[in-house]
């Protein structure tokens, strides 16, 4: 071993001992880009460990194996999401405004999150099978359904919103836009041309978007006219 890498080991092990959640978080970085990129199967651990700041046995004991790891990712990744709405504070807000908010908040979350979209696409791949063994993910998922009951309780209650509106239906219909946004970019700019995807057109998706989910549910809701 000469000095160079005698050195750098010696300073990752100095790294495990003095801050190990640090570790786990660089670890869970790199990670993350390698199965958006290459999913679970196509994903090298040897390649993860040579990008982290520590060694692929310490990936192992942190995470267990492959499979372990991936997991993980597919946890940070849903938590940073449901984080990031949580922090919107719909509830101060007028029934139509929150629902608003989170309509125009859920479009840009995916839009700056592709490696998000990657790996739910990357799991419904694998029929969320790992997705499955995870006792958090349900958890996370539960306060973005709780803000949209919330809002749909207060929207009803003050005649604003109609009988039928169903927190659950609300939240598949924004994701639905959301996510398709982000999933089909590629093809869809391929057959069809990148004039959807400059900034000022993402920005009238998203107004098109809120308007159609705020009609479905807003009583008198009319949206703003495509001329």
């Amino acid at each position: 071993m000469d000095g160079t890498t005698e050195g750098a080991a010696t300073q990752r092990k100095t790294s495990w001992k003095k801050d190990p959640e640090a570790v786990k978080a660089n670890i869970l970085t790199v990670a993350t880009e390698e199965f958006a990129a290459f999913g679970l199967s196509g994903a090298n651990i040897n390649e993860i460990a040579r990008k982290t700041a520590t060694s692929k046995r310490m990936i192992y004991y942190y995470f267990g194996d492959k499979e372990g790891l991936y997991c993980a990712v597919l946890e940070g990744v849903y938590a940073t999401l449901r984080r990031n709405e949580d922090l919107l504070d719909v509830q101060g807000l007028d029934p139509v405004n929150a629902l608003r908010r989170l309509i125009g908040a859920t479009f840009e979350a995916h839009m700056n999150a592709p490696h998000f979209v990657r790996l739910v696409m990357i799991e419904n791949i694998h029929n969320a099978q790992y997705l499955r063994k995870s006792d958090i993910v349900p958890k996370l998922n539960r306060s973005i359904i709780e803000n949209l009951e919330d809002v749909c309780r207060r929207g009803k209650s003050a005649g604003l919103f109609r009988a039928g509106t169903d927190p659950l239906e609300l939240h598949w219909l924004i994701s639905s836009f959301s996510f398709y946004n982000v999933s089909n970019r590629h093809t869809f700019s391929t057959s069809f041309g990148k004039t959807l995807y400059t900034k000022a057109r993402q920005a009238q998706l998203k107004e098109r978007m809120t308007d159609m989910v705020l009609a479905a549910a807003v009583i008198g809701h009319e949206p703003k006219s495509w001329d």
